[in-house]
């Protein structure tokens, strides 16, 4: 099964980062076909339209969105919306060969607010994609992470309950 984990936010020292490195490692132990695809790196340009030329990040990114059975998303809460990075990714992602994927997400916020809105929005965008999406989001605040990695063990172990029940959710539909 071809797995890839999406850290949705263009800051470069995100939290969305450390969040997502962390599900990184832990879904590369269960799955070893596993990309990571941090779009604080700035290699996804922006788009502008089927018809034009695009760096090979860009490419690569897209074709791993659509050649993977299960997307792990992570985005952080801007604006009472998920990143416009992450938006933007999507874009290039084309819908005729997303039907069937699997889809987890994680969504981080400074503070208690945003965390259903931003899944409703997410999960209906996933689902113009016809990806079945896992319906326990983690929702983490900037209070689970410090000194560059998830610290808090609830907020890790909830991420590998989403990480495990979302590879299922995939083999299930698989067989």
């Amino acid at each position: 099964m071809k797995v890839v984990v999406i850290s949705g936010s263009p800051r470069k020292t995100a939290n969305t980062q450390y969040v997502m490195n962390y599900v990184y490692e832990y879904t590369k132990t269960k799955n070893q076909d596993t990309k990571l695809i941090n779009l604080s790196d700035g290699q996804v340009e922006c788009y502008r339209g089927p018809d034009e030329d695009y760096n090979q990040a860009t490419i690569d990114a897209a074709n791993s969105l659509m050649d993977a059975d299960v997307w792990l998303i992570g985005t952080p809460i801007y604006n009472s919306f998920f990143s416009s990075a992450l938006k933007n990714l999507f874009e290039y992602v084309n819908y005729k060969k997303t039907e069937g994927k699997v889809a987890g997400m994680a969504i981080l916020a400074a503070g208690q607010i945003g965390f259903i809105d931003v899944q409703t929005l997410l999960t209906q965008l996933l689902s113009y994609f016809r990806i079945i999406t896992n319906p326990k989001a983690v929702f983490l605040t900037t209070e689970s992470i410090s000194e560059n990695s998830v610290s808090d063990t609830d907020a890790q172990d909830r991420l590998k309950q989403m990480v495990d029940e979302t590879l299922e959710i995939a083999s299930k539909l698989r067989k």
